[in-house]
């Protein structure tokens, strides 16, 4: 996800409307509204026009606590430190993805767009005041290591995690390419904690990568939603048709692992498949966190069947995506259910360096479904699992009997099952299939739809 043509100066000046899914992780723009100061920001986002009188009696609370703090802690502690340390607990206490943007938090917002930043290449949240991996990213230092979905981190380097907060974690996960950070996890299944070292590198984000699985089965994996993936999903749609010759049997579409991104990246990336309807809207207190998205006219698959690929790291843009698929039945969801992550962050500036980062809507899916805390659940559960295919003695068929009938093109046959074997065995050497087996079975799904298709036009045209 990148800042398209703006500078790091002129950021602060628009208030951003996102489907940010984690403090670490890319964040998505859905609005703009100019605002110059808090009270612009305000007008812009038109807060409710009534309000409660403000309670004195906590407001004298919170400045004789200031002022003890002031005059009797430890080390002395200036006005703006104890405003800036209230502001941050005003926030964090709302929410995971309510936070206070310092200025150094804005160059991270915009090394996180640009789809290249300096880091271990994994996308976290809290939880339970441990640092919670949500995804490791493709072909990132942390996914090459060992990383994975799930895995809690208890220490970065020799320092513990509990305590800390989302931001601070951060910070000492990024560091010079070429360093190396110890994370010390806790993994379900694990009897101890495992120390996983990790070299950090300048993360390269590559968002839709696209391959022929099968003659005619197209596979697009999209890794984040960025700016410009709706128009790059439509590319590889494009060239995978062209590979089989003009047309598709199926398409599988894999947001698995995908932790979300450009809320109209989403809205691209549904509307390439859909000739119509609702993707998404979302609801909040405000008349600016309500909007709604739909598509336009042209399937670019013309109705080719479709597997859409989830599980707990796929969310929010991903949620949506599966969500509005699933709705319009035009896909088949499958997989293990999706992180839950629905919510709607603003940005609001407070001045030319600082802002706030508050959630302000919720998703809900084209049939009413709130994403939130619940996640897409997927037609079709397929858990992970290790595919082993067993070596089996060859059955005794009519051909092995002395003296059978000749069958026709029998020696064509036997020539040509010869060869086959020969293909197979170099394919399977090198298939992903084969080490991925909720992608083969959403292949093997995609195979029986076109079979069920065939038959229904084969009795027709009788």
């Amino acid at each position: 996800m990148k800042l398209a043509q703006r500078t790091r100066h002129a950021l602060p000046m628009q208030a951003l409307v996102m489907a940010s899914c984690f403090a670490a992780s890319g964040w998505a723009f859905a609005q703009q509204t100019p605002t110059s100061t808090i009270a612009d920001a305000h007008a812009g986002i038109d807060m409710p026009a009534e309000r409660e009188l403000l309670p004195l009696d906590d407001l004298r609370k919170f400045t004789a606590v200031f002022s003890r703090i002031k005059d009797a802690y430890v080390e002395e502690v200036t006005d703006s430190q104890l405003l800036e340390s209230a502001i941050k607990g005003m926030l964090s206490e709302l929410d995971p993805h309510s936070t206070y943007l310092a200025p150094k938090d804005y160059e991270d917002l915009e090394e996180s767009t640009s789809g290249a930043f300096g880091g271990l290449g994994i996308e976290v949240g809290m939880e339970n005041g441990f640092v919670k991996v949500i995804t490791p990213i493709d072909d990132t230092p942390a996914q090459k290591a060992g990383v994975r979905s799930g895995d809690v981190i208890i220490k970065l380097g020799e320092q513990p995690v509990k305590g800390m907060s989302l931001q601070d974690a951060v910070e000492l996960m990024r560091g010079e390419p070429g360093s190396i950070l110890q994370l010390t996890i806790i993994r379900d299944g694990e009897t101890g904690p495992l120390v996983i070292p990790v070299e950090r590198a300048i993360i390269k984000v590559t968002s839709v990568k696209s391959r022929m699985l099968d003659d005619g089965y197209g596979y697009v994996r999209i890794t984040q939603f960025q700016a410009q993936t709706g128009s790059q999903f439509r590319d590889a749609l494009t060239a995978l048709k062209k590979d089989a010759g003009g047309a598709l049997k199926g398409v599988v579409l894999d947001v698995r692992n995908n932790p979300g991104g450009v809320l109209q990246a989403a809205v691209d990336t549904v509307d390439a498949v859909l000739n119509e309807g609702l993707v998404v809207y979302t609801e909040g207190r405000i008349q600016s966190s309500r909007m709604r998205f739909s598509a336009t006219e042209g399937d670019i698959l013309a109705d080719t069947p479709m597997v859409v690929l989830i599980n707990g790291g796929s969310a929010s843009a991903s949620e949506i995506v599966a969500g509005a698929l699933q709705d319009h039945r035009r896909a088949v969801v499958m997989g293990t259910q999706s992180f839950g992550k629905g919510s709607v962050q603003t940005v609001i500036p407070l001045d030319e360096t600082h802002a706030i980062k508050m959630t302000t809507a919720r998703y809900y899916t084209p049939d009413g479904r709130s994403i939130q805390a619940t996640g897409i659940k997927p037609d079709i559960e397929v858990k992970p699992a290790e595919l082993k295919e067993l070596e089996v003695q060859p059955m005794f068929t009519e051909a092995d009997l002395s003296g059978h009938l000749e069958g026709k093109n029998e020696a064509e046959n036997r020539k040509n099952q010869a060869q086959d074997v020969r293909d197979s065995a170099k394919k399977s050497a090198e298939a992903v299939l084969d080490r991925d087996y909720q992608l083969r079975s959403a292949l093997n799904l995609l195979k029986g739809l076109n079979i069920i298709s065939r038959a229904g036009t084969s009795s027709t045209q009788q």
